[in-house]
């Protein structure tokens, strides 16, 4: 698939040009909006993580509610994903792409401006609504604008740093944000970039050509309560613990519903998902690590913004900045994956990417309370950040490149679906294992800095598990024949 450069794809992979294609010049521009629409999607994720407690301050939060400034936004947009996705094959990607963003821009907007916990808590539910339309279209748009293999390449891998290193740069201007400000201003930064996103894509972003069929409303249905009922349940976890009735019936019934909708895709003649899209080998091997990744590195930022605040004594600022290494070498490493992939294969990459990530994360189960940044942190997330960058920036190339036309929405509804389901799972399960660690040591009446120390090593001990797991599916990646695209 990847030997002998990329031109050997262009015969099998790129549909012809039709007429409503935007010219050569404009589907470069195009990217653009496309990608500063992604890094506001994916800075929302962990910007709101440093201003928290002052968000917690203004608006009254009580400890557990305040869970909810992080998880109603990831929750909406985790269980509505594909549903966006095929939402934009049938009515117009560029159309869902725009209502999305305009809808997220209009929230961000509200939830600056909220005077209570209850108004923050509705603005981030609306901005994952917007979130959920806008995000899937934005992998189909490069897909469909950009038609050339090697510029396709070069986009998905620019798409990749942006979605990588958005996680690390929310963190940093998060914390710049609040401390030159206000916690306010994580939220009105969007509305500036919104518009201009709106703009840019009226003008420079043409309409691929629709597909005309209905959409799957079971499908739909079935699909998001069944994400729902899963991606509640395990935020609900985290805070009540395993043993709550409510945990138990919404993850049940979350399952039951992915099954029914497993078993709807199979027998409907016009599917949300196509089940085809989950089993060429590359393809469903790169779905799977875009699950295992995420839940792997979420408790990096999580663990360690507390940690870098509490026991270093930083400034939300300082904390910020911490991050920039890793961000930094993520973002690097990915654009240099269109250059690496060709040479040596999307299976050298992942391997060597998931390693990384795992001794990164066994070097955090180090930490001490004596620890400093430059002797304890700066390595691990460095490491942290080469490793991201060649484990996920292939992903995104090797989904999106072997899928057809028709099904680029849906493909990357499911892409971000994993996404998603696997952060918010992965945080989930490691806050679990927090707790009852870090409950152990405040039992022997260690300090609090000790606690939160001996929680968190734990939790990166079980993040290097989940990497372990991901850096044995990596290891089953194959490089394909020229032709075996084709029959993807």
């Amino acid at each position: 698939m990847f030997r002998k450069g990329i031109s050997v794809t262009e015969r099998t992979l790129v549909a012809p040009v039709s007429a409503a294609a935007p010219p050569r010049v404009r589907a470069g521009l195009a990217l653009t909006p496309i990608l500063t629409c992604q890094l506001m999607l994916i800075l929302d994720v962990t910007v709101m993580n440093v201003a928290l407690p002052h968000i917690q301050h203004d608006l009254h939060f009580s400890p557990t509610g305040l869970s909810w400034v992080m998880s109603a936004y990831t929750l909406i947009f985790g269980c509505l994903l594909l549903l966006g996705g095929r939402a934009g094959d049938l009515l117009g990607r560029r159309r869902m792409f725009i209502i999305g963003v305009t809808v997220f821009t209009i929230a961000s907007l509200a939830g600056g401006l909220a005077q209570s916990a209850a108004a923050l808590v509705i603005a981030r539910i609306v901005q994952g609504l917007g979130a959920a339309a806008a995000g899937p279209n934005t992998l189909a748009l490069i897909n469909s604008t950009i038609t050339e293999t090697k510029a396709r390449v070069r986009a998905l891998s620019l798409f990749s740093a942006m979605s990588s290193g958005g996680f690390a740069v929310g963190l940093v201007l998060g914390g710049l944000l609040t401390e030159w400000g206000s916690w306010r201003l994580v939220m009105f930064i969007n509305v500036p970039f919104g518009i201009a996103v709106i703009i840019l894509a009226l003008r420079v972003i043409a309409e691929p050509p629709r597909h005309s069929a209905k959409l799957d409303l079971p499908g739909a249905i079935t699909s998001t309560l069944g994400v729902a009922g899963l991606v509640y349940a395990f935020i609900r976890a985290a805070t009540v613990g395993w043993s709550d009735p409510f945990v138990l019936v919404t993850l049940l019934g979350g399952a039951v519903l992915i099954g029914v909708f497993l078993l709807v895709e199979r027998r409907t003649a016009e599917p949300l998902l196509r089940l085809s899209l989950l089993n060429q080998g590359n393809r469903a091997r790169a779905y799977i690590n875009f699950f295992l990744g995420p839940m792997a590195m979420m408790s990096m930022f999580f663990f360690l913004t507390q940690f870098i605040q509490d026991v270093l004594g930083l400034r939300p600022l300082a904390t910020g900045f911490a991050f920039l290494p890793m961000a930094a070498m993520m973002f690097g490493i990915s654009r240099m994956v269109p250059r690496l992939l060709p040479r040596f294969g999307p299976k050298a990459l992942t391997v060597t990417g998931s390693a990384l990530m795992i001794i990164g994360l066994v070097w955090l189960t180090r930490l001490g309370v004596s620890s400093g940044y430059f002797g304890a942190l700066f390595g691990p997330l460095v490491i942290m950040g080469i490793g991201g960058g060649l484990a996920f920036a292939p992903l995104n190339v090797i989904i999106m490149s072997t899928v057809p036309a028709r099904d680029a929405g849906a493909a990357g509804g499911a892409l971000q679906t994993m996404q998603q389901i696997g952060g918010s799972l992965g945080l989930a399960v490691l806050v679990t294992v927090f707790g009852r660690v870090s409950a152990t040591a405040a039992a022997h009446h260690e300090s609090a800095a000790q606690v939160l120390v001996s929680g968190m090593t734990s939790a990166f001990l079980v993040s290097a598990g989940v990497a372990v797991a991901s850096f044995i599916v990596a290891l089953t990646f194959r490089r394909e024949p020229a032709d075996g695209v084709k029959r993807a």
